[in-house]
């Protein structure tokens, strides 16, 4: 039967749904109720297979939905058992992935079904759960004193998001000589230049900040094989290309911002322009400024776009046609990163943008909803700077798009490297200069 969503760690409704679906399934096909939460996983695998009906194929909807069923009853199995919880992850399949809240141990329940049904052997669920169960038991018992988290606050799905939930973006501007180089570069010789950079950047890094910059690029960049170009091992590792691309091919760009901040309400100021007039408003949208919401919030939402914006599509602003890869190697990989993009729908737009038009424009709705509300306006500091983030971002990416060439990319970063671009900058600098004085 149906398990309820415990409201402590919710379920992703979608997940929630497809295993509702997969109990009453599975009651019909057998009889009886199935407990997924319960029963052995060879139990439940007769049931799937007179489901199915035949081979499991994994590009088929209908046997995908059995899966995502799966993977709610896998997780459910480890929340009761690990107290693991879901967290947000654009990377994952299901949008969502579950953490453990003991130590940091990242797991696809959709990823794991999908692999288990694709060899036939649902059990293999088990012997996951087994590997699971065993190494958390070394972090609870000392076994392996790197991963404990012992005497520090119990992890939560808040912490697992910024760690790894690619819910940040910057908008790059990459120097296509210097990608191309990257791309071509065997892993030994970056990390020789990674590395001494590392020693020249200015300021100079504290140790711990170099340290981390050491273990997490330079010996990732060692352990690929020597042989191979780095655009040869993309499938390998994905994000590192990504990440010594933009080091090392970087020449401007704009700063990081969440993906919901840009994509309603930086790029729609884009698009409104700057209005004469603003359209009446209903009784609503007055009451929800009475009520307290941020006048540039209504301004996006009520003032309509003046130039063409896309109805789907990336950030509502590039339709999927204008999308492309920053290199062929990259059709290997599943989840982007680094997206190329065609600029041409808002090159016009960027370069017509003024900040202080811009601001004044929203100055002069936030006084127009408040004449019409009866309220008086007044600037909080959040709207205040909610807004010059905003301007401060079409700014960047005005500079980026008109003032260097090359090709414009998008980056999805998560909050934690968002919060450290700042120090990459100066390695990315200390690496770009170090090439500029060594071909002198």
């Amino acid at each position: 039967m149906a398990q309820p969503v415990p409201q402590d760690h919710p379920v992703p409704q979608h997940v929630h749904q497809a295993q509702a679906q997969l109990a009453a399934a599975l009651e019909k096909v057998e009889g009886k109720p199935v407990d997924l939460l319960t029963a052995p996983w060879a139990d439940v695998e007769k049931g799937i297979s007179k489901l199915i009906g035949g081979p499991f194929q994994p590009n088929q909807p209908q046997h995908q939905a059995l899966a995502l069923g799966l993977a709610g009853a896998f997780a459910g199995r480890m929340m009761a058992e690990h107290r693991a919880f879901w967290f947000p992850n654009r990377d994952s399949p299901e949008g969502a992935t579950l953490g453990f809240p003991e130590a940091i141990i990242m797991l696809s329940p959709f990823g794991a079904v999908m692999d288990s049904l694709s060899q036939g052997k649902l059990a293999k669920l088990e012997d996951l759960a087994s590997d699971i169960r065993r190494s958390l038991g070394q972090v609870r018992f000392g076994a392996n004193p790197a991963a404990s988290l012992s005497g520090q606050p119990k992890l939560g799905p808040v912490d697992y998001q910024r760690l790894f939930d690619p819910g940040f973006l910057q908008f790059v501007v990459l120097d296509p000589a210097k990608a191309k180089t990257t791309f071509d570069s065997k892993p030994d010789s970056l990390a020789r230049d990674v590395k001494d950079a590392l020693g020249r950047t200015q300021p100079p890094l504290p140790k711990e900040a170099r340290d981390q910059f050491e273990g997490q690029i330079v010996q990732s960049l060692q352990r690929l094989d020597a042989s191979k170009s780095l655009a040869d091992q993309v499938e390998r590792a994905p994000r590192l290309v990504e990440l010594m691309a933009h080091m090392v091919a970087t020449v401007g760009g704009t700063g990081c911002a969440p993906e919901e901040f840009w994509a309603e309400i930086v790029l729609p100021l884009l698009f409104i322009g700057v209005p004469q007039q603003f359209p009446p408003l209903d009784e609503d949208e007055v009451e929800a400024y009475t009520q307290g919401a941020e006048p540039l919030a209504l301004f996006v939402d009520v003032v309509p776009h003046a130039h063409k914006a896309p109805e789907e599509g990336l950030l509502g602003a590039f339709e999927m046609t204008e999308i492309g890869l920053p290199h062929p190697s990259f059709q290997k990989v599943g989840a982007l990163r680094l997206i190329q993009l065609n600029p041409a729908r808002i090159k016009g737009l960027i370069e017509q943008f003024d900040p202080d038009k811009t601001a004044d424009v929203v100055k002069r709705f936030t006084q127009y909803v408040a004449e019409k509300s009866g309220k008086p306006a007044a600037e909080s500091p959040q709207s205040k700077e909610m807004l010059q983030a905003a301007l401060m971002l079409l700014t960047d990416l005005k500079r980026a798009v008109t003032g260097t060439q090359g090709p414009l990319c998008l980056r999805r970063l998560t909050e934690a490297e968002a919060a450290s671009e700042q120090a990459l900058a100066l390695v990315r600098r200390a690496m770009q200069g170090g090439r500029i004085i060594l071909t002198t």
